[in-house]
């Protein structure tokens, strides 16, 4: 029986079928991608910050209660 080269026909006809995929995708062009990234990371600073603060706070006000 030569289950490998059932495999291998399936392997090749789903990487052939991925790059027919990929050749229809509109990708974003470089000042969209590098507008995005900056948003992301602006976004994940205000979150950082706001969730340090929150904590920063909480650990205060638990410091304040139990002395």
């Amino acid at each position: 029986m030569f289950v490998g080269f059932s495999n291998n026909f399936l392997l090749f006809r789903y990487l052939r079928e991925v790059r027919d995929e990929l050749k229809k995708v509109t990708w974003p062009t470089r000042e969209q991608t590098i507008q995005k990234t900056l948003l992301v990371i602006l976004v994940s600073v205000v979150v950082g910050v706001y969730i340090g603060g929150l904590d920063y706070l909480f650990t205060q006000g638990t410091s304040l209660i139990l002395k």
